[in-house]
């Protein structure tokens, strides 16, 4: 049995590699929506994926600036205009709120070391472990990635390429006959 060190260490790396997992996932799905797509709703109440990556974006730079100092909730952060768009952004502008959040989470995540996850931090004044913020944080990611690559997925149609294991292809997965798509480097297989 290891230690509480390496028990955190173990963790911080796992977080780490969670977070530029989700990047990636995010970052293949949007590269197969077309720009026209990058606005649409799939109803009038839902969020498109321009508005979903500026929302993540938004929150990831509220939470991950400073984190070890300020609350996570920056006043300089604006949540209901994520949410509204004054026309259409271009893929650059949709493209550069992703970036900058992903860039600050995991900026300040290759600044953390194991005994950072005992320290605590705010979000709305709320106190909160590390390790939980960063638990938190990273499950609001994955809960709006998924909706991204929903949306990519169904606006690309018979185009996908898939993420993972395509359908009726896991025992090619197994046998090792292709690599998955989201593998980094790995060229994406088209999903029957």
């Amino acid at each position: 049995m290891g230690t509480t060190a390496d028990f955190q260490a173990a963790h911080l790396n796992d977080i780490r590699r969670t977070f530029r997992n989700y990047k990636l996932l995010g970052d293949r799905a949007i590269a197969q929506v077309a720009d026209e797509h990058l606005h649409r709703l799939a109803d009038p109440d839902a969020n498109s994926i321009a508005i979903i990556v500026k929302h993540l974006g938004g929150n990831l730079r509220s939470r991950f600036a400073d984190f070890l100092t300020t609350d996570g909730e920056k006043p300089t952060r604006n949540r209901d205009d994520e949410f509204e768009m004054t026309g259409p952004a271009t893929r650059e502008q949709i493209l550069g709120w992703w970036e900058a959040g992903w860039s600050a989470v995991l900026g300040a995540l290759d600044t953390l070391t194991p005994a950072d996850l005992d320290k605590t931090v705010h979000i709305r004044k709320e106190p909160f472990l590390v390790v939980e913020a960063l638990n938190r944080s990273v499950t609001h990611a994955a809960y709006h990635v998924g909706q991204i690559v929903f949306l990519a997925k169904h606006f690309a149609g018979s185009k996908w390429s898939s993420l993972s294991i395509p359908k009726n292809r896991s025992a090619e997965h197994v046998q090792g006959q292709f690599k998955s798509s989201f593998i980094p480097g790995a060229e994406p297989t088209k999903q029957s």
